[in-house]
């Protein structure tokens, strides 16, 4: 097997997650191209632990596990977060959502001026 054809599927499945997350504005499709992206580095892991003979045998393949563990246990708070946001919003896309609370209102503090007289 070659490893070449691999590797640049991996890089269009990875540029193709990288595009989604970029662009995308709904809260879920967000979610789908991080997955693209993960699964994108599930697949050179793989391949580099069938190609390249290591030190720790099925290095490659553990290392996939535990990103597939990561993928689910991400998704599983992303969708509880979507999920809120669309309780709270009726909506999720991103663009709509607030990054930070918003400032108190400030009122102008009084001063008098050297006569006495306040502004």
């Amino acid at each position: 097997m070659r490893p070449v054809i691999p590797y640049v599927t991996a890089a269009l499945l990875f540029g193709l997650g990288v595009y989604g997350v970029l662009r995308r504005r709904n809260a879920v499709l967000v979610l789908m191209a991080v997955e693209l992206m993960l699964n994108a580095v599930n697949l050179v892991l793989v391949t580099a632990d069938t190609t390249v003979k290591a030190v720790l045998p099925h290095s490659g393949q553990v290392f996939a596990l535990f990103v597939i563990v990561l993928a689910a246990a991400e998704i599983g708070v992303g969708l509880a977060i979507v999920l809120q946001l669309y309780r709270l919003r009726a909506g999720v896309t991103v663009d709509d959502v607030p990054l930070a609370e918003p400032a108190p209102a400030v009122t102008p503090v009084e001063r008098p001026d050297a006569e006495g007289a306040v502004r």
